[in-house]
């Protein structure tokens, strides 16, 4: 299980007020608090106007840098916003994000392929979002045919089935179950993950529909997840998930959790 800390992004108001003010202090905090909480990378996204992201970012990534030692996620929509990220950070991390549309792949894939960072991709390319289980898994496999070019083992990919509003679903979250079954099928080392929030979007007690998707997709494979790991009754879920599924042995590491803090009773 792998968790993506999503606080440090100028999208969240909070946060995109503090970067606005340059206030040191917020960011250095939400770090800490990030990292104590477990997660395995913190994500860093300006979230701003295009002239000013790049020297946006560094100042976020130096802030995080000398708060924590947790490996950064550089995030944004901008592929070579996150190539220019990465000379700023001082270990390896996860580049955040690519996909199929124009030369993002190459670009990014590139950037990356004699590293040990890991990459997140999106299954969209020209054609847009794919609107079928089927032709998503045809995104995938363009993908991975990239991947072996450029020879990036699958286990350092980070693969983003899409998760759109449930609102908006014909099917619940079929859809995106039958995706991440059948990448984990043809991959098994690889891993999937998304934007636990995104399901919830316009919908009221949005932590419950987001706490009821993670187990589901866990269920079929999910194992990487962008998400609060603030929200302690999400962290606490995904311990007792990853328990419940056999891959917690003995229930160690949902005990060791809890100790610490992480989630409560």
């Amino acid at each position: 299980m792998i968790i993506i800390g999503e606080k440090i992004n100028g999208a969240i108001p909070s946060t995109g007020k503090a970067i606005a003010a340059k206030d040191d202090e917020f960011i250095r905090n939400l770090a800490i608090k990030q990292a104590e909480a477990g997660a395995n990378f913190i994500d860093v996204c300006a979230s701003v106007d295009d002239d000013i992201e790049l020297e946006t970012m560094k100042w976020l990534i130096d802030i995080v840098q000398d708060a924590t030692d947790v490996p950064i996620a550089v995030d944004s929509p901008n592929v070579y916003t996150c190539i220019e990220s990465m000379k700023y950070c001082n270990k390896p991390g996860l580049f955040n994000s690519m996909s199929l549309e124009g030369d993002k792949a190459d670009v990014a894939f590139k950037a990356i392929a004699d590293s040990r960072w890991e990459c997140v991709a999106l299954l969209n390319s020209d054609k847009g979002i794919p609107k079928t289980a089927k032709d998503r898994l045809d995104v995938f496999t363009e993908l991975m045919e990239k991947c072996q070019e450029y020879q990036i083992d699958p286990s350092r990919m980070h693969i983003d089935p899409l998760i759109e509003m449930l609102c908006t679903s014909e099917d619940g979250i079929n859809m995106v179950v039958k995706v991440i079954k059948g990448i984990k099928t043809l991959y098994p080392t690889i891993h999937v993950t998304g934007a636990v929030s995104n399901i919830s979007f316009n919908l009221p007690a949005r932590r419950i529909a987001n706490q009821a998707f993670a187990v589901l997709a866990m269920s079929a494979g999910m194992d990487s997840f962008i998400l609060d790991p603030l929200n302690k009754d999400m962290m606490g879920m995904l311990f007792a998930t990853e328990a419940m599924m056999g891959e917690d042995e003995y229930c160690m590491e949902y005990i060791s959790a809890f100790r610490e803090g992480i989630f409560v009773k």
